[in-house]
């Protein structure tokens, strides 16, 4: 039997967005030291989205987001 690798989750942030949307961002470290930022987006009851992002793609997109924001 194949074992699964393990992630430490670290929960960093629950948002309540606009349309009854919750996005949860959380820490993720795989076994290998990747880390990644975890994006949830919980749509109704029960429709998800998740993405996994690297460090470089997560500030590139706050980066964008705060510009607009900004505005």
């Amino acid at each position: 039997m194949t074992a699964f690798p393990e992630e430490k989750v670290t929960p960093l942030t629950i948002l309540q967005a606009p349309w009854g949307r919750e996005i949860t961002l959380q820490a993720v470290e795989h076994d290998s030291g990747l880390k990644m930022l975890r994006v949830r987006i919980k749509e109704g009851r029960a429709r998800f989205t998740i993405l996994d992002l690297d460090a470089p793609t997560a500030a590139a997109w706050a980066e964008a987001m705060a510009r607009w924001a900004a505005e």
